[in-house]
């Protein structure tokens, strides 16, 4: 057996356990009856582009901490099959909604895109989230000794509202909604489909963030870094910071995942690490496809649309 084989055998064989704390299960249940008692308000004003046969419309809905979140709803006119389905698009750390034609190819086979910003970070959407204390650079360690007003939970709330209101709209089929991310957008992914099993059809979580964060802090360069920045500042907050990180490890939400996923890793990815992907992802029961890329950092391959869009064409 090569060293590549061998790596991915171990990964495959890989254990974790949980760092869930009593209370977690309370947590999510709670939350989730509060989010289903709120309604999910939104508007969406018909918007220029310069795409062919698409109908594009500017969405501005009410993210946690009454934030407005904006995102975009992109319509191809000539798709096959109507009502359409939707990839709700979460995307990485610093990044943004983008514009409308940077999602042309997913609209070119046929499906909706609800590109969605996350708040603070690189679009256009701010952040109303009250902060408690101190924090290092980036937006990560916000709040990061409160669960209840995390980052993280915020983000998540944003990420799961998401998934509501494009469900909502007349266009799009309920019965087909994809959560679709890359690193940060991949751990949203993960994290929507463990907490919203009814209503993700299928996950695609490449290079997925938020797994296995206490290991993470110590081994990733990435967004979670700045929690080990913050810590070495404030020492004495560790057990606090890890006990708040703990309720957003999709380590500890992975077993809730129904929904066909499609995963990815890179095996030499020092932002998310495989061993942390894997950490969650062996722990996932629904029906799964891991795509390994052996050579590639912190990317996927230039076939990678071709592949996730089979996938999808598969289980849809």
């Amino acid at each position: 057996m090569n060293a590549i084989a061998k790596r991915i055998q171990d990964l495959e064989a890989l254990e974790s356990g949980r760092t869930a704390r009593p209370d977690f299960d309370l947590f999510w249940d709670r939350l989730m009856l509060e989010e289903k008692a709120i309604p999910v308000r939104g508007e969406r004003t018909r918007a220029e582009s310069p795409l062919l046969g698409t109908i594009s419309y500017d969405v501005v809905y009410t993210g946690f901490a009454d934030t407005p979140i904006h995102g975009w709803l992109l319509l191809p006119e000539n798709a096959p099959r109507k009502p359409l389905p939707c990839i709700v698009l979460y995307h990485g750390y610093t990044g943004s909604r983008e514009l409308p034609e940077h999602h042309a190819v997913w609209l070119m086979m046929g499906y909706a895109v609800f590109a969605v910003d996350v708040r603070g970070q690189g679009g256009i959407t701010g952040n109303t989230l009250a902060q408690h204390g101190g924090s290092s650079k980036g937006w990560v360690t916000q709040n990061i000794l409160d669960k209840d007003n995390f980052y993280y939970k915020a983000i998540t709330v944003d990420a799961l509202r998401a998934v509501r209101f494009v469900k909502e709209q007349p266009e799009i089929d309920p019965q087909r909604i994809i959560a679709m991310g890359t690193s940060q957008g991949g751990g949203l992914t993960l994290m929507v489909s463990s907490l919203l099993r009814e209503e993700v059809r299928i996950a695609v979580a490449s290079l997925p963030n938020m797994c296995q964060l206490d290991s993470a802090i110590i081994n990733s360069v990435g967004s979670i870094s700045e929690v080990a920045d913050y810590l070495t500042r404030h020492p004495e907050d560790l057990d606090a910071a890890l006990d708040t990180l703990s309720y957003f490890d999709a380590v500890n939400l992975a077993d809730r995942i129904q929904a066909p996923l499609l995963c990815t890793v890179s095996l030499k990815d020092p932002v998310c690490t495989p061993d942390s992907i894997y950490a969650a992802y062996n722990r996932i029961t629904s029906s799964k496809e891991m795509i390994v890329y052996p050579f590639n950092g912190h990317w996927t391959g230039p076939d990678h649309m071709r592949k996730v869009h089979a996938f999808i064409q598969q289980h849809l």
